[in-house]
């Protein structure tokens, strides 16, 4: 047994390594199961309760339920994340193909454009309309054709042809990203789980939405235009009073749920709960205690090495402070010119959770981001900080001065789409509408932050040219007629090679189980996404598979039929199959590379299955059932091949 020790130890190996990452595809079956039926229950109680309850309001309660739930156990995400990723033929959703229009970026980049130019727009048109060249090379062939230099709408008179080109392409490649970050943020922000965004060609990006049934919702996200505004983050003792108020009206109440079901607290109980805390000092209180008299402070602390009066929230409690911020009675006390805006990523990480940043800024905007011309993320030269420089146009740059001016030592919480990226401090009034944003922490922060101003003055609109809608019950029948094809293909399989081959044809129904497993254990590791193709890689593979265990199987007859020993018979029949095996399956992994790097989608989850399953199928016929049967064999074992 000593010689097969390495063999054993790594095949041993494989299995608990596959079985840590597929055991989080375990778990969140469990988790899924067990909130639907809490959900479920929560309804029907709700229901009886609540006879008149509609059913928007129902949805909505069942919706903040499952978050609250959801939230509460950190691994469910965790989990959630870790699993097995399904396509969206798998479980639903929206493919949309987004376009970048480009043309209209040229037209806005043109100076002085006369009849030639829209008649280059318009051929131009007729070509990219039905092909994905890259716009500005269809642009510049026609105006090359034409005999017209591209400075006499781009660029300087002395720019060759070449330069122009070539900022015409950045240009655009520019606003290709700029449009996929916008994107990608509010995908974020409507808290769509496993997206998927990716850029193909020149100008088009593709966007999955797995599990989103609101198509009107979707489109509105993905189409709207970015608002960048730039609002005055409020002063620290204006902030405090504000929530010292809001704890005030929040001390001894339930916040976990606002309908009639769970307000079980009596208000003689919160009083009770008032009375008995509010006279103690907050830091001879219990946690209990300080969570009744300070909710909010209790999930929300501001830095007390801080100078601001900034919240800082761990990210399962983000939903709780949305919530208590959002109660009518908080409402109704909060003035009226301000508003919570939470930053667009997480501070820092502390006991593994990431923190995010909680501002109170004023409502109204002082301005918005139409008024950016141009913004580049650099490195300070005197420092080598990285820096984000900001130009804006005259009429920016007029108010911008008004605006700093007015604010010097204050800060400014740059806000797109909801969400702050950035709040400087104000050093000293800025005129010319040239400014610097210092303080970041790192140059793809800087870069960040570079589009996040662009994306305030969006140079090209973006339209869906494709959209399709898959629904949840054809996601489920895809997924229960592809598991019930590769049940009963593989139990037909196990089957007859158990009668066929005997004890052989047992190995080889192991090694196919065995097989299964590891490709699903590697789709899982690497975070791979199963799509229904790839299903049927799959079901390709195990065909694969039992192809090489009959190959072996009948060389070894063939050997034995030869009066071999059965020890001999084995090592020649791997001996003279091999080549066989190995030739199939090298050719096809080889078809499977040529497939995943040419085709796309749907393509690529077949090729990606069937690479990892040949791979998989190798291991399993050559290492594993060549270790047990030799196994058998050394131990005194005859192996029965039929």
């Amino acid at each position: 047994m000593k010689k097969f020790r390495f063999k054993i130890v790594l095949i041993v190996a494989l299995i608990a390594l596959g079985l840590y990452f597929l055991y989080p595809t375990y778990a969140d079956y469990q988790n899924t199961k067990s909130i639907e039926k809490t959900l479920n229950e929560r309804s029907e109680l709700l229901k009886s309760q609540n006879p008149n309850i509609d059913e928007e309001r129902l949805d909505k309660y069942l919706n903040q339920f499952e978050d609250s739930l959801k939230n509460a156990d950190p691994s469910i995400k965790k989990e959630r994340e870790k699993r097995i990723k399904l396509g969206l033929d798998l479980q639903g959703g929206m493919y949309v193909v987004l376009e970048v229009n480009t043309l209209k970026l040229l037209e806005k980049l043109a100076k002085n454009p006369d009849e030639n130019f829209a008649e280059m727009i318009k051929q131009t048109n007729d070509v990219v309309r039905i092909s994905e060249e890259p716009v500005v090379d269809v642009f510049t062939e026609i105006a090359s054709r034409k005999g017209i230099r591209l400075s006499r709408y781009f660029g300087e008179i002395r720019d060759d042809d070449d330069k122009i080109t070539e900022m015409l392409r950045s240009q655009a490649n520019d606003a290709v990203n700029r449009a996929v970050e916008i994107i990608r943020n509010r995908i974020d922000q409507y808290g769509v789980s496993e997206p998927s965004i990716h850029v193909s060609g020149s100008r088009r990006i593709i966007v999955e939405l797995p599990g989103i049934a609101k198509e009107e919702e979707a489109r509105q996200l993905l189409q709207g235009t970015a608002l960048l505004e730039f609002n005055i983050v409020k002063d620290p003792e204006f902030t405090f009073g504000v929530l010292e108020k809001v704890n005030k009206v929040l001390a001894g109440k339930p916040l976990e749920d606002t309908t009639k079901v769970d307000t079980s607290v009596s208000a003689s109980d919160e009083s009770d709960i008032a009375e008995d805390t509010t006279q103690k000092d907050p830091n001879q209180m219990t946690p209990e205690e300080f969570a009744k008299e300070y909710p909010l402070y209790s999930v929300a602390m501001p830095n007390p090495q801080s100078q601001t009066a900034d919240l800082f929230v761990r990210e399962s409690d983000r939903q709780k402070v949305d919530r208590m911020l959002n109660r009518d009675d908080v409402v109704n006390i909060l003035p009226k010119d301000i508003k919570f805006i939470w930053s667009a990523k997480s501070e820092f990480f502390a006991e593994g959770q990431p923190i995010y940043r909680l501002y109170c800024v004023k409502a109204a905007p002082e301005l918005t981001g139409g008024v950016i011309t141009d913004a580049r993320a650099t490195l300070d030269p005197q420092n080598s900080a990285p820096i984000v420089t900001m130009e804006m146009n005259s009429d920016g740059a007029r108010d911008w001065a008004r605006i700093t001016g007015t604010n010097i030592d204050k800060r400014i919480s740059i806000i797109l789409d909801g969400q702050s990226f950035s709040a400087p401090v104000v050093r000293n009034k800025i005129t010319g509408g040239f400014s610097q944003i210092e303080g970041i922490g790192d140059l793809d922060e800087a870069k960040l932050l570079e589009i996040v101003l662009k994306a305030g003055a969006l140079p090209a609109p973006v339209d869906i040219i494709e959209e399709r809608t898959v629904g949840p019950s054809l996601g489920q029948d895809s997924i229960r007629q592809g598991v019930t094809s590769a049940l009963i293909g593989g139990l037909l399989v196990i089957i007859f090679m158990f009668l066929y081959y005997r004890f052989a044809g047992g190995i080889a129904d192991f090694a196919v189980i065995i097989n299964v497993f590891f490709i699903l254990s590697v789709l899982a590791g690497f975070g791979a996404t199963l799509t229904l193709p790839g299903i049927a890689g799959i079901i390709l593979t195990i065909g694969m598979a039992v192809d090489a265990n009959v190959l072996v199987n009948e060389r070894v007859r063939e050997e034995l039929n030869t009066g071999k020993t059965i020890k001999a018979a084995i090592d020649s029949g791997y001996s003279k199959a091999f080549s066989a095996i190995f030739d199939g399956n090298i050719t096809t992994f080889f078809t499977g590379i040529i497939l995943y790097q040419f085709g796309s989608g749907p393509i690529q989850g077949f090729a990606l299955t069937l690479m990892i399953g040949i791979a998989a199928t190798l291991f399993t016929q050559l290492v594993i059932t060549r270790l047990i049967f030799d196994i058998f064999v050394e131990r005194g074992g005859k192996p029965n091949f039929g």
